[in-house]
């Protein structure tokens, strides 16, 4: 009976050991350390070193949500998802308002397919009124919402992705996407509307080109048309668009 209580307490004395062993200035340096070191190979898209750097900064601080978040980018860039998602969780489970790590979530939701779940996810993203990058969310749950075919969300979210500042590089693609989901609501003038936008601001977007097409060939406009669909081949002469822009060039004069 002794041996027991006298096993018992040092299996307790190690074990708060190994605790404050990880909660020390010292420990807490070189996990920032090696966060900051993690993070420079993401951003070099060297995974496998982020990996390694991420993995000792989890030894020194097990429970910091940022290295967590970082842990789920790093195995995500690996093709890791299940880990990566097992990360992200971590990390909200840590921090419940961390915006970031929502909006990988619903991002991954997405990617298999569950649109609502991935709504549920970028909207507690949007819930933390200091989330310094609303846009990616609000940009996200609109894409989300024009797969479940609600596309007055859809475009609710578009709108409100485009009034966040730092958008500008994004301002084509959401143009695009404004305009497909006018099209999917048979609005074909505000549809090219806006498609017109996404390829002023970015005239390689061959996918805005190639619908741009279309509505000029359901408009009548045949020119039009054509010169569309010579654009989308010049762009992306292989893509799926390109093929099919070569089929509807065969029937124009």
């Amino acid at each position: 009976m002794k041996l027991k209580t006298v096993l018992v307490f040092f299996l307790l004395a190690g074990a708060l050991f190994f605790w404050s062993c990880t909660s020390t200035p010292y420990h807490r340096d070189q996990a920032d350390i090696h966060l900051q070191k993690g993070i420079a190979f993401i951003q070099a898209g060297k995974y496998i070193g982020a990996l390694a750097e991420l993995l000792e900064a989890e030894k020194n601080a097990p429970d910091d949500p940022e290295i967590r978040y970082y842990l789920g980018i790093a195995y995500l860039g690996r093709g890791m998802k299940d880990q990566a998602m097992e990360q992200f969780q971590k990390a909200v489970s840590l921090k419940e308002n961390y915006s970031e790590a929502h909006n990988y979530i619903g991002v991954m939701r997405m990617d298999e397919g569950q649109w609502q779940k991935a709504i549920e996810s970028f909207d507690r993203a949007l819930k933390n009124p200091v989330y310094t990058t609303p846009a990616f969310a609000l940009y996200n749950s609109g894409m989300a919402y024009f797969n479940l075919k609600n596309y007055d969300m859809a475009l609710s979210r578009y709108r409100l992705a485009l009034s966040q500042d730092g958008v500008a590089d994004w301002q084509p693609q959401i143009e695009l996407n404004i305009g497909l989901a006018y099209l999917r609501k048979s609005d074909p003038v505000r549809a090219r509307e806006h498609l017109e936008k996404a390829v002023a601001l970015n005239p390689s977007l061959y996918e805005a080109h190639f619908y741009l097409g279309e509505i000029s060939l359901d408009l009548r406009d045949k020119a039009k048309a054509k010169k569309s669909f010579e654009q989308v081949i010049k762009l992306a002469p292989q893509s799926a668009l390109g093929q099919k822009s070569m089929e509807y060039l065969k029937t124009l004069p």
